[in-house]
């Protein structure tokens, strides 16, 4: 199978590359390296521009009318950038999304895939979400991945295309084989700032500590990115199962358990020689107490459920981290 990957050069994209180059399809690389690495693209087809650009989209389906589907990565989502810049994430997401639908529609495509957000629930009071729950995105960037969602379902009711969205929280890790990662030096999540403190030789600053959960800190869902990657290629390949018969629909891809910002700073310690010091600070502009998904429909409709535990995260991303500079000219 050959797959458009939009965002196919940052860090999710270039590793849901990766992972369908190992099952056996090709990706074609769409990319405008806002905030994605050419070095990922390396032995790819890649293809420079945006998605709002219908004249570029025209040229990659007329070079490979053996595209099947398109994965939809592209996206701006850092949440304080949001909140500072709302209109910049709404264009970016929304509106260029909006345009890049229609250049599928145009040219006949009639799957995608949207690499979405769990970030669009509500959560309950244990804090897990299914497919079911409420939606309150508290954050531009989670609203902006929630009006996605909502308008792309409204075109696939009445147009020739059905879009499957893949809810995720907080990918963690590196291509197992190093090829790709986090491309960014210092990211905001919280794995990147344990990793960036250990780097210091400072302590790691858990923000807020008063939020309803077992321990005060937030909760959330931290993925192995490479089994994220696999739900993608998985998606790809039940696709028709997974839409169950209708023309959009959702699926949660997480580990099924919460972990606390305490508890990622003991696990992290506990892979690590040198343990990491911590103190407490006030929450960020956007930041919210978390969840964690139930991924129940993933096993049953994507035949799929990740194998690496956050251990293996922490440690491939301290890897990649070792490797990154080298990688990254």
């Amino acid at each position: 199978m050959k797959v458009l990957i939009s965002g196919g050069a940052g860090y999710i994209g270039s590793t849901v590359a990766s992972a369908c180059l190992e099952a056996g399809h090709t990706p074609v690389i769409l990319d405008s390296l806002v905030t994605g690495r050419r070095e990922f693209t390396e032995g790819r087809e890649f293809y420079q521009g945006d998605i709002a650009d219908g004249a570029l989209v025209d040229r990659i389906f007329a070079e490979h009318p053996e595209i099947e589907a398109v994965v939809h990565c592209a996206a701006l989502i850092v949440v304080p950038d949001s909140v500072a810049d709302p209109v910049g994430y709404y264009r970016a997401n929304v509106a260029k999304g909006l345009d890049f639908v229609g250049h599928l529609l145009r040219n006949g495509c009639e799957k995608m895939i949207f690499s979405s957000s769990a970030s669009i629930y509500q959560a309950s009071e244990d804090f897990s979400v299914d497919e079911h729950a409420g939606l309150d995105p508290q954050s531009p960037y989670a609203r902006t991945k929630a009006v996605c969602e909502g308008m792309f379902a409204d075109i696939a009711a009445t147009q020739p295309i059905r879009i499957l969205s893949l809810r995720y929280f907080n990918p963690i890790g590196a291509d197992p084989e190093l090829r790709t990662g986090l491309q960014v030096r210092h990211p905001s999540h919280a794995l990147g700032k344990l990793i960036e403190a250990h780097e210091a030789g400072r302590p790691f600053m858990i923000t807020g500590t008063h939020w309803p959960t077992r321990d005060g800190s937030g909760i959330r869902d931290y993925i192995h990115v490479w089994d994220l990657a696999a739900a993608h290629v998985a998606a790809l390949e039940n696709f028709d199962q997974a839409v169950e018969g209708g023309r959009a629909s959702a699926i949660n891809l997480g580990t099924g358990t919460g972990t606390t910002v305490r508890e990622l700073v003991e696990a992290f310690n506990g892979v690590v020689d040198e343990p990491v010091a911590v103190v407490e600070t006030e929450t960020r502009p956007g930041d919210v107490a978390g969840a964690y998904t139930r991924s129940d429909r993933a096993e049953r409709l994507l035949h799929w459920a990740p194998k690496h535990g956050i251990a293996d995260g922490i440690r491939d991303s301290l890897r990649w981290a070792e490797v990154r500079d080298s990688r990254l000219s």
